[in-house]
């Protein structure tokens, strides 16, 4: 188990043929040259280029490494953040620490930030939710963070990171994890943790919460948990079976998002009523004051995060399918949910059509097929209109939640933090038998 803080190596940008950005201050390569103001790595048959100014420098070795001296940092041209999710864009971004820059194989170019551990946390913590965040959310979030991280990169030193892919009679059951960060410890975007350097606010609030957790985290049955977290549950949160591995995790079950007891939403006739119901729950809120508060600038722009709606027409989300599946289903005729999670969202979809009825899975795959970007999540009913002849021509999806549901919802901690609830009780109340234990 770790006993003392790590270095990480985290990867900002990938597949780029130029990768252009500015070092402000000193930054040194490993000859002690100095490098400052604009740059620009390219790469040519496998060699790297550097730009500085009117210097032109062919780069001997496949990764380049320059670390900052004092206090500088460095900043990255065309960032995307949001990658393939509805809010996906591009922004500059500003970073502590050292940078790396790497050829892949298909000859093209990485980007990787090496920091300390708790450096990168004052980032993560105010990326994925605003710095103004109250101090016990920020302070739980930070331990959530913490021990994810720890518990991925202990996995990931175990275990085979495949996602497996099951094709048999019909049917595709696929997760996904980490398998493709060979080169970096976490990517920077919600994949893992986003991660935007300094360029958000990191406020004293932040720096509180990572001084004041310092090398906490959540254990169970002596290991460092693998502490999910998803930005609004809807209501319930899911199993983590039902969303990734087959495996029962102790402390990553569904338990209701608020302080009573809300049903499990397992069945179509369940699902239905809990979806079309607006329960009490933590994460349901459309306090306008508290919402800016608690989420970043374009997180606010998703309003509908709760309860949502999403229509198709019937040839529109035909050509969807084609599109993200690969599949051709013909003329559809039907989506039927065969297996749902207790938080509503659905593990097994079927879809019929007159050429091919399939069944996919799990949660995040079921998201991707049916969106041009991602569903906000799979816990949704159907409703399927037709004319006058019988025929569909519409799609209409009802949906409950923002994210894969498991582990602490983002928005949910916020509130009950905002309701004067401290750090223990979030984390208590989401990850049910994990207790803290600080190992550094």
């Amino acid at each position: 188990m770790q006993d003392r803080e790590p270095t990480i190596r985290v990867g900002i940008m990938a597949d780029r043929r130029e990768i252009r950005g500015c070092f402000q201050g000193v930054f040194c390569d490993s000859s002690g040259e100095g490098l400052s103001g604009d740059f620009r790595f390219a790469v040519t048959g496998g060699v790297i280029t550097l730009t500085t100014g009117a210097d032109v420098r062919t780069l001997p070795e496949r990764e380049f490494c320059c670390r900052p001296q004092g206090d500088a940092t460095f900043s990255l041209y065309d960032v995307t953040i949001g990658v393939n999710f509805h809010w996906q864009r591009q922004e500059t971004q500003t970073f502590q620490g050292a940078l790396s820059v790497l050829v892949v194989e298909d000859d093209t170019l990485t980007a990787v930030n090496e920091l300390a551990l708790e450096d990168y946390l004052g980032s993560v913590i105010s990326s994925e939710m605003s710095a103004a965040s109250p101090l016990e959310f920020l302070k739980a979030h930070t331990v959530t963070s913490r021990s994810w991280l720890m518990a991925m990169l202990e996995k990931k030193e175990a275990a085979n990171w495949n996602s497996p892919m099951t094709l048999s009679d019909g049917e595709i059951s696929r997760w996904y994890g980490r398998e493709e960060h060979a080169r970096f410890d976490v990517c920077a975007d919600d994949h893992c943790q986003r991660y935007q350097g300094v360029t958000k606010i990191i406020t004293d609030q932040v720096r509180q919460a990572i001084d004041f957790t310092r090398g906490l985290f959540l254990v169970h049955n002596g290991g460092i948990c693998d502490a999910r977290y998803h930005k609004a549950c809807g209501g319930r949160t899911e199993d983590f079976a039902n969303v990734w591995e087959d495996v029962a995790v102790p402390y990553l079950v569904s338990v209701s998002d608020g302080p009573e007891d809300f049903p499990p939403a397992i069945s179509e006739k369940e699902a239905e009523k809990w979806i079309n119901s607006s329960p009490p729950a933590y994460c349901n809120t459309n306090d306008t004051q508290a919402l800016r508060q608690v989420l970043p600038s374009f997180d606010q722009e998703t309003t509908d995060f709760f309860r949502w709606e999403v229509s198709y027409a019937r040839e529109e989300l035909e050509t969807l399918l084609l599109g993200k599946s690969g599949i051709d289903f013909g003329e559809l005729q039907a989506l039927i949910p065969l297996d749902r999670g207790p938080s509503g969202r659905i593990i097994r979809l079927k879809i019929e059509g007159s050429k091919r009825t399939v069944i996919v899975g799990k949660e995040l795959e079921i998201r991707r097929w049916l969106s041009s970007s991602h569903l906000y999540s799979s816990a949704f009913i159907v409703r399927t209109e037709r004319d006058g002849q019988g025929k569909v021509v519409r799609f209409r999806l009802l949906g409950a939640g923002w994210g894969h549901g498991v582990g602490l919802c983002q928005i949910g901690a916020a509130m009950m933090a905002i309701q004067g609830l401290g750090m223990e009780d979030i984390l208590g109340h989401y990850f049910p038998g994990a207790t803290l234990r600080k190992l550094y």
